[in-house]
């Protein structure tokens, strides 16, 4: 891990992150020889704007690849999924990022905008995580209902009766609970709410799911997966969900979290792993990671990506495909993503989706 710790440490600010970087050796005639070393033949810029989730491993792509097409500069200005959709559906930027899929609600409204059809893909898997400011409470074991109960403020301290019978061998605090949740439209909050509400009756009926909720008074906004983890980290008391990749990084301790099998799962890449791989995914994309068991951790969730069949110029296209090709091939992208504790995709749903970057300009 190198450059973006200092990211983080910026707390609730919203970092705009211009990369100076790679979008593919591409060989002038739209295949996007994105692995090549030839000292690149592409030159111009890139905007992309969206999820916080990913930003880590963005920005190490980004400069990673900058050794392969030096010419290109990305800007991917890390603003939560809900404004990455918004401006992709706008058009006010190359690509959009986001945790939550793009509904055929969404995908009608962009068509109309654009005048072609929108194109989304995933491109990396990663676990949300519930992060506490205590480290003595790391693996404390948690289940969907008491997570619910704690940010509907039902559970408001860590010695609560059901959080000391689901630890029995921990000597939980006479300590409030301080929960702590997105304040802006977040695909991190659309995984999690969709889990709550998968797995709670209650939660699904007074808060429900989405990139924003009607939070409880008493919880405490962050901006951004940064401004969560500042909070967590400031606050005695505080826990949060946040990417896994924050949580690692900030060094904040993680519960477990049971799964469908009954079983009280840490989130480590591999169970993220395994979450991903018992996924059923649609030609669609459209798609949620539930009522996973076995090892896989519950709480796992998905990068997309989102681009145009048409309406961009040429060079755009060529650098557009290039990049993401460069994502979805090289050994050191794969290599990045696990480094920062996301789990890459398989090589099956990788030619899917390359498929799909094909799809880009394809109706210009």
């Amino acid at each position: 891990m190198r450059n973006w710790r200092s990211l983080v440490a910026v707390g609730a600010t919203l970092p705009v992150v211009a990369f100076a970087a790679a979008c593919g050796g591409d060989n002038g005639n739209g295949e996007g020889g994105a692995t090549g070393g030839n000292g690149g033949s592409l030159s111009g810029n890139l905007t992309g704007a969206g999820a916080t989730f990913p930003n880590p491993v963005f920005q190490e792509w980004a400069a990673d690849f900058g050794a392969v097409e030096p010419g290109v500069r990305i800007n991917y200005q890390s603003i939560g999924s809900g404004g990455g959709i918004e401006q992709f559906i706008r058009s006010t930027v190359d690509f959009g990022s986001s945790e939550r899929y793009l509904s055929d609600e969404d995908l009608e409204e962009a068509a109309s905008a654009r005048g072609c059809e929108g194109v989304q893909f995933p491109v990396i898997f990663g676990s949300v995580v519930i992060a506490f400011n205590d480290p003595e409470l790391d693996g404390m074991v948690l289940t969907a209902d008491t997570i619910a109960k704690i940010y509907d403020r039902q559970i408001t301290n860590f010695n609560d009766p059901e959080l000391q019978e689901l630890n029995p061998d921990m000597d939980l605090p006479d300590q409030d609970i301080i929960p702590v949740h997105r304040s802006d439209g977040s695909g991190t909050t659309y995984v999690f709410s969709h889990y709550l509400s998968t797995e709670n009756d209650e939660w699904a009926d007074k808060y429900g799911e989405g990139t924003e909720v009607q939070w409880a008074s008493g919880t405490v906004g962050g901006q951004g997966n940064e401004g969560v983890s500042a909070q967590i980290n400031q606050n005695r008391g505080a826990l949060g969900y946040v990417n896994q990749a924050y949580a690692i990084e900030t060094g904040m301790a993680q519960a477990s979290v049971v799964n469908a099998d009954g079983e009280a799962i840490y989130p480590t890449l591999e169970a993220t792993t395994e979450a991903s791989e018992l996924a059923e995914i649609p030609d669609s994309f459209q798609f949620d990671i539930d009522n996973i068991g076995g090892e896989g951790y519950p709480i796992t969730g998905t990068n997309w990506i989102f681009v145009y069949e048409c309406g961009y110029d040429d060079n755009t296209a060529e650098m557009l495909k290039a990049y993401w090709n460069w994502v979805l091939t090289s050994d050191e992208a794969d290599e990045l993503a696990l480094e920062l504790g996301y789990a890459p995709m398989g090589a099956e749903l990788k030619e899917r989706v390359q498929a799909q970057v094909e799809r880009i300009n394809s109706q210009n």
